[in-house]
C-alpha cells in the first residue's frame, strides 16, 4: 500500500492531468464524437449523466461533464441560495462550480480548488466558453487552502477527500475557511467494513479506492475538526473491479460548523 503523501499525490496529479489531456484532446481531434480508449471516454460521460439530471447539464460543455469523475451529485442537496459564496474541493474540468453559479446568481461566487494544472487549463476554457463571471479557478491543496479564514458559506466536493493521505487537514481547512454557520456538503467513496477496501494498490488510491475509509473514522474526523450536525446517507452505488467487489461505495455527507 502506498502510505507515502507526495507519493499519492503524484499519482493523483498524474492520473487527473491525463484525464483532462484527454478530454481536451477528444474535443480537437474527434469534435464528432470519436471515443478514447484510455480515460474521458464515452463511458465516463456515461457514467456522469447517470448523476446529473438532464437539466442541469443542458447547456454544459462536453468537456466539463467527459473529465467528472465524481461519484455523487453534491449540489442537488446542498440547498444553495443565491448570494452564497461556494467552494468545491478538488473542482477539475468544473462541472460542479458551473453547477452551484446557477443556484447562487450574480451576487454569489464560486471558488474551485484543484492541484492539477491540466484540469485548471481545462475548467477555465470551459468557464470561458460558458461566459460565467462568478466563478474563479485556484490551484492548491485541499490540505492547505489558499483562501482566507471565514471566506465561503458552503464547502462541496466530489469524490475528491478520499483522494487525500490527510483527511484530518482537509476537514480542519474546510472549518477554517467557512463562515461561522456554514456547511460541507460532499459526495464520497467509504469503506462498507472496518477491514478497508480490498484493493489498497498506488493505482487504487489514484481511483478513489485505496483512500476510502470506513464510516466511523471519517465521521470521526469531522467531528475532530469541529463540525456538528453531521449526517451520512448511503448513495447505494457499489463499485467493483471486473465483478470482484472492492468493498466501497459513495455515501453523501452533511455537516456543519456551530454559528
Amino acid at each position: 500500500m502506498t502510505t507515502n503523501s507526495e507519493e499519492i499525490k503524484r499519482l493523483v496529479r498524474e492520473r487527473y492531468g491525463a484525464r483532462a489531456k484527454g478530454v481536451i484532446e477528444l474535443t480537437v481531434v474527434q469534435p464528432e464524437g470519436g471515443s478514447d480508449p484510455g480515460c474521458c471516454s464515452p463511458a465516463d460521460t456515461e457514467r456522469a449523466l447517470r448523476l446529473y439530471t438532464e437539466g442541469q447539464i443542458a447547456g454544459l460543455p462536453a468537456e466539463s461533464i467527459a473529465a467528472s469523475a465524481g461519484c455523487g451529485n453534491p449540489t442537488a442537496l446542498a440547498g444553495l441560495k443565491a448570494g452564497e459564496r461556494v467552494l468545491d474541493l478538488g473542482s477539475g474540468g468544473g462541472i460542479d462550480c458551473f453547477l452551484a453559479s446557477q443556484q447562487v446568481g450574480p451576487e454569489g461566487h464560486v471558488t474551485g480548488l484543484d492541484m492539477t494544472d491540466d484540469m485548471l487549463n481545462l475548467a477555465r476554457k470551459n468557464q470561458a466558453n460558458l461566459g460565467i463571471t462568478n466563478v474563479e479557478f485556484l490551484k492548491g491543496e485541499i490540505e492547505n487552502m489558499p483562501l482566507p479564514d471565514a471566506n465561503v458559506d458552503v464547502v462541496i466536493s466530489n469524490c475528491v477527500v478520499c483522494l487525500s493521505p490527510d483527511k484530518d487537514a482537509v476537514f480542519r481547512e474546510s472549518f477554517r475557511v467557512l463562515s461561522p454557520g456554514g456547511r460541507i456538503h460532499l459526495s464520497d467513496m467509504m469503506s462498507l467494513t472496518d477491514e478497508g477496501p480490498t484493493r489498497t494498490d498506488p493505482e487504487a488510491w489514484a481511483s478513489c479506492i485505496a483512500g476510502a475509509e470506513h464510516r466511523d473514522i471519517y465521521l470521526g474526523r469531522l467531528k475532530n475538526a469541529g463540525f456538528v450536525d453531521i449526517d451520512i446517507s448511503e448513495e447505494n452505488i457499489r463499485f467493483d473491479d471486473e465483478g470482484v467487489p472492492m468493498n466501497v461505495a459513495s455515501v453523501k455527507v452533511v455537516a456543519r460548523k456551530p454559528a
